[in-house]
């Protein structure tokens, strides 16, 4: 995880845009540099470095004596680097894993580079011989890139969009700053005068396909067939194989357990693995939640039960409410739902950064889009329409639970890691029919919680516990988190400024309290760049005026059972 910034054809003088670097200088707290592109004075890259792999030689942007041309400045993990190494007889001149991306565009090109790296990804690649700007973002976009190109070739390119927002350009005030969409990549060329011009923007991955990746993965060709018995052991054997693959790194690995299913089964798998690898220190385990919130509880019996190190951190209402507007600056976004649940994941981050020395964390971010894992999936009217809903919900992905998982760990200067998308996970899981996807007795994510249960990985209770939202999950059954949010707002935001939302905000009106107090924070800090959420995140198929999952009828806690 580190933090990519990169200017092409800058009107302004380099050395007071670079200021706009220095916005994302949480991603990448080990080490910094600014490079001038040689021959375009107009051009340059910033980097911040969280220092995972390659201690010594890890620095960007990466530059090799084979390819002089070549400039990279990427943020990721590239788990594959060594399987492409062996398969095309690469040879690489430092241990950074994203100097395969060097070699294979040499190899074939943009196309074949994007679609043969098996990990999360943004980078920005420059080849001066050939007079090329190529971007491109991992298929899920776990890894977030943010653009602004102007109408005269001015290209601003930045791992997060406070990076580019005050940017200076001669033909325009404030340049318009959109994400990057996930699974492109897009080609641009280079001009002279440092401008550049866009030729194509090409979708290389959709999640659905089989990744061209597989070809060299670890797990050789699995039985075919839809018998259960095969899909469930296929199951388990890709997840194990997402979260083995995820285990590359010289620092401290740690996992993130709510004592849901997802980050349950993510620490459990984790776990085992790491005492497979002969890994010398205990895995650290993280909670979060209020005193005696059903999170807590649960992962305690989770953390018991696998034998890791577990830290439970203890917030009270008053510490939630001071941080909402850090995590609104951190997050950029105004949607209600990704707000609430990124408190937590933000306060638990920030304890993680300063009491402990785990910077790779492992989460179960994903799990809940992939295998229907929301309450609302019960009301779908059929399985191919749960099954289009839960495509919908991963293409969204970078702009709700991606996006919150990234930059509440990013402002902290911690790296995560998201098995539950690993590429040949999620296109197999998609391929099984849809009927065996759905919920099942009242129950979601069936099939996932059946491929385990012989597994002994996990108690009964918790393989089996019922859908909690995160930001739910950290308050008591007695009083939820967005409860004690919206009692608190309730006095910051007057009745008449609510009436009056819709002609302030018209795109994306405040409907309550609680968006309009957000709203406002989101507009201190990113004035008229509200079209970076396109909707606010809402379960369909029921009559949702709020997306906690704790309003809706099937609602259940396990307390109540």
């Amino acid at each position: 995880m580190c933090g990519i910034w990169a200017l092409f054809g800058s009107d302004e003088c380099l050395s007071v845009q670079c200021l706009s670097a220095m916005k994302i200088a949480h991603r990448g707290p080990d080490a910094f540099r600014f490079e001038n592109v040689n021959g375009f004075t107009n051009c340059c890259f910033g980097f911040h470095r969280l220092a995972v792999v390659d201690q010594l030689y890890g620095m960007q942007p990466i530059r090799v004596k084979k390819f002089p041309y070549l400039w990279l400045c990427y943020n990721g993990e590239i788990y594959n680097f060594k399987q492409l190494q062996k398969q095309f007889g690469f040879e690489y001149q430092t241990l950074v894993d994203g100097e395969v991306i060097l070699h294979l565009y040499n190899r074939g090109g943009i196309e074949q580079t994007a679609s043969m790296l098996d990990g999360v990804f943004a980078f920005i690649l420059l080849d001066t011989a050939n007079r090329k700007v190529f971007l491109a973002r991992d298929t899920y976009g776990v890894r977030p890139l943010f653009k602004v190109l102007t109408d005269d070739g001015f290209l601003g390119v930045c791992s997060e969009a406070k990076g580019l927002i005050n940017l200076k350009h001669s033909t325009s005030l404030c340049p318009k700053v959109e994400p990057f969409l996930p699974g492109h990549y897009e080609v641009l060329d280079l001009k002279p005068s440092g401008k550049v011009a866009s030729v194509e923007l090409v979708k290389f991955h959709s999640y659905k396909d089989e990744p061209l990746h597989v070809a060299c993965d670890t797990v050789e060709n699995l039985p075919s067939g839809f018998d259960l018995e095969t899909v469930k052991s296929n199951i388990r054997i890709l997840f194990e194989n997402a979260v083995r693959k995820r285990l590359m790194a010289h620092r401290r690995i740690g996992c993130l357990l709510s004592g849901g299913l997802d980050s349950s089964l993510v620490a459990a798998v984790l776990l085992k693995l790491m005492k497979e690898m002969n890994i010398s220190y205990p895995l650290q385990t993280f909670a979060i939640g209020m005193e005696n919130s059903p999170d807590l509880l649960a992962a305690r019996k989770v953390a018991a039960h696998i034998g890791s190190e577990h830290h439970e951190v203890i917030f009270n209402s008053e510490e939630g409410i001071q941080a909402i507007e850090d995590v609104i600056f951190s997050l950029e976004t105004y949607d209600i739902t990704t707000v609430r649940a990124s408190i937590g994941m933000y306060l638990v981050s920030k304890y993680i950064r300063k009491k402990t020395d785990s910077v790779v964390i492992f989460s179960g971010e994903g799990s809940d889009e992939l295998t229907q894992g929301y309450i609302y999936f019960h009301k779908a009217p059929s399985p191919e329409e749960a099954a289009e809903e839960s495509e919908r919900l991963l293409k969204e992905l970078y702009l709700f639970d991606v996006l919150r998982a990234d930059r509440t760990t990013a402002a902290h200067g911690l790296e995560l890691r998201v098995p539950f998308l690993d590429h040949r996970f999620t296109s197999y899981y998609l391929s099984l029919p849809a009927e065996l996807r759905t919920p099942k007795n009242g129950i979601e994510k069936y099939l996932l919680r059946q491929s385990f249960e012989d597994s002994n990985l996990l108690p009964k209770e918790i393989l089996w516990r019922p859908k909690e939202a995160f930001s739910d999950g950290i308050a008591s059954v007695k009083k939820s988190w967005f409860s004690i949010l919206q009692d608190y707002i309730d006095q910051q935001v007057d009745d008449l400024l609510l009436e009056k939302a819709v002609e302030k905000y018209p795109f994306n009106p405040p409907k309550t309290k609680e968006s309009y107090y957000y709203r406002q924070i989101f507009e201190k800090h990113y004035s008229g760049q509200s079209n970076w959420l396109p909707h606010y995140w809402m379960p369909r198929w029921v009559k949702a005026t709020d997306p906690s999952a704790r309003t809706l009828k099937h609602y259940k806690s396990a307390t109540q059972e």
